[in-house]
């Protein structure tokens, strides 16, 4: 989105790294929040310092757009915990009326995610000890109450855990109006707990966990037996596929079994409607490039071409348009997205840039840390070029002197039409021998036409030059839809007005 309605005098701040930086407006610097965060720790910020930030700024915005940014979040971004965080917010904000029911009905996808919005509305309201959810707000339970006709058995079956809020707790609470007498019935056997075991890829592997081998040999026959028949009933869905790869592969099913693995996994119509996150194809990417079997060449094959197939929907790279893609690989950006994952920023930004750099005719690549430096890659293979970035990563250093990349450009007079780093927007001043303004402003002198996309990976709100004016523009978030967003900026649209426009 290009911003250019801020006050220049009230507007300026300093960074993490105590550089000359410019905040953004409250809904801006919420949407940024919101969609480049899981909730994990940063480099900058802890989880809980995140979370109280965002609910900071839901205090500063209009109840309309919070609840708009939700619907957003949840149908457009395909984020889960946040959106959630945004409803139970926003009951507080909009309490009792009707735009909080609303927006509950249509943030709730999933039917874990009413246990999950319960969950966190209890530590939202500091329900604890005997006080834990004995009454919710009205137009939260209303908004639930319509959630619960949304999902069948099956769908109830699948995440009915044993967690701090279950579906049986949730159900006393919300008391639900069902819509006919079948789903009274799927009512009833929650209460009673007796809701039929769903049949599931994970239910089967259960299962033959359970089962018993005279020898080492005979489980693993039985191993790739069942992996095979799994993979041959298509009940494994793409994300659980290519999470599973190195265990199908270490199962040693049938050549013919791997070929149907690849064969789907290079499915353009499957990768659409996977609606994958361009990290996951990587992160698999890792796992299979890890294995020495005879299969590993064809399986990385089948992932490129997925992930070619997920990079055609970037428009707007034309021969006749001259990029430059900037990588961040400081030390800041080498941050795990969640405890659990080894995915880091570091990771979606060199993905993010090697996606779109597979796309444009007329590009210069490099990476930035201390220093700057072009590294030309082939067009085709996108996850091995991401690899490639990530084992050179030492030869620039570990500082964000992003301000480089624009220099070099100055030096070396190339006039590009559009400019794009990918950051954590984190940049150094150099001690004050360097400062990413002041080169915009004289690289502007000389390509007056150019653009900046400054793509930002963290969500910490303050940028390194004031984004209102000199075709200075931030994208901010990394799912899937990042390319659509930088489209929707060059025809006319922007993130906050598709936000605004949506209808509650």
């Amino acid at each position: 989105m290009k911003f250019n309605f801020l006050n220049r005098q009230k507007n300026v701040t300093v960074n993490y790294e105590g550089a000359k930086a410019y905040k953004v407006t409250s809904e801006l610097e919420l949407y940024a929040a919101v969609v480049t965060t899981g909730l994990n720790d940063t480099f900058y910020e802890t989880g809980n310092e995140r979370l109280e930030k965002i609910k900071t700024l839901i205090a500063k915005c209009d109840a309309q757009f919070v609840a708009k940014l939700a619907i957003y979040a949840r149908k457009e971004m395909h984020l889960r915990s946040v959106p959630l965080v945004l409803l139970v917010e926003l009951a507080k904000q909009a309490k009792g009326t009707a735009v909080v029911s609303k927006t509950v009905g249509s943030v709730v996808q999933r039917a874990d995610e009413i246990t999950e919005l319960l969950s966190y509305y209890q530590i939202a309201n500091k329900r604890t000890g005997s006080k834990k959810l004995n009454s919710l707000s009205k137009q939260v339970q209303k908004g639930l109450a319509a959630s619960f006709n949304k999902f069948d058995e099956y769908q109830f079956a699948k995440y009915n855990r044993a967690t701090d809020v279950k579906l049986r707790d949730a159900l006393f609470l919300v008391h639900p109006k069902a819509k006919d007498e079948a789903q009274q019935n799927i009512f009833n056997k929650i209460a009673a707990n007796t809701l039929a075991t769903p049949y599931t890829w994970e239910t089967e592997l259960s299962e033959f966990g359970k089962t018993k081998f005279e020898n080492p040999e005979e489980k693993k026959r039985a191993a790739a037996a069942k992996w095979g028949e799994l993979i041959e009933s298509k009940k494994v869905g793409y994300m659980a596929l290519l999470r599973n790869l190195r265990n199908i592969v270490e199962a040693e099913v049938s050549a013919e079994h791997i070929q149907m693995v690849c064969d789907y996994i290079a499915n353009e119509k499957a990768v659409m409607a996977s609606k994958q996150l361009p990290f996951r194809f990587l992160a698999a990417y890792r796992e299979i490039k890890a294995l020495q079997t005879g299969y590993t060449p064809a399986i990385l094959s089948a992932l490129e071409d997925a992930v070619m197939h997920s990079a055609k929907n970037i428009k707007g790279f034309g021969f006749g348009t001259s990029v430059v893609i900037a990588a961040d690989v400081s030390g800041s950006m080498q941050k795990p997205l969640s405890a659990k994952s080894k995915v880091q920023l570091y990771d979606i930004g060199l993905m993010l840039a090697m996606l779109l750099q597979s796309q444009c005719k007329n590009v210069v690549t490099g990476m930035f840390g201390d220093t700057w430096k072009i590294i030309s890659m082939p067009q085709r293979n996108v996850l091995a070029n991401v690899l490639e970035f990530y084992r050179r990563e030492g030869e620039v250093g570990y500082a964000t002197n992003g301000y480089k990349v624009i220099d070099d450009l100055i030096i070396r007079k190339q006039k590009a039409d559009k400019v794009m780093l990918f950051t954590d927007m984190q940049m150094y001043s150099d001690n004050g021998l360097g400062n990413f303004e002041t080169s915009w402003m004289r690289y502007k002198a000389i390509a007056p036409n150019a653009k900046l996309y400054l793509f930002d990976l963290a969500g910490h709100g303050a940028q390194p030059l004031d984004v209102r004016r000199n075709d200075v523009y931030l994208i901010a978030g990394w799912s899937d839809k990042i390319f659509d967003v930088l489209f929707s900026m060059e025809d006319a649209g922007n993130a906050l007005t598709k936000i605004k426009s949506i209808e509650l």
